[in-house]
């Protein structure tokens, strides 16, 4: 498989598993038990903030590209910030009002 269709499918896989993992609820509320038992600290934090969990997931994903480790480290932010863009594009618009 070319790196480059690679990449993209993983960012796409990247941001599904986080916004699975960090914002639904999941089949018979499995994820939202999962958030709920971590509880409030390290992890709790880390599962539910978008932007820190999309990090670790994607270092697995980032791992697996047939490149250097340099390449392997840049692709990990990379793929991330392609994660955290999809979010940014997908979530609800920020809806700004002007009262006069």
């Amino acid at each position: 498989m070319d790196v480059w269709l690679q990449c993209l499918l993983s960012a796409l896989a990247i941001w599904r598993l986080t916004h699975l993992l960090s914002l639904e609820e999941g089949p018979w509320s499995v994820f939202l038990r999962i958030r709920q038992g971590v509880g409030h600290g390290f992890w709790g934090q880390l599962v539910n903030c978008f932007y820190c969990l999309s990090v670790w997931v994607a270092a697995p994903f980032a791992y697996l590209l047939p490149v250097t480790w340099a390449g392997r480290f840049i692709a990990w932010w990379a793929l991330s910030g392609a994660a955290i863009l999809l979010e940014r594009l997908t979530s609800d618009p920020l809806e700004v009002r002007v009262e006069e």
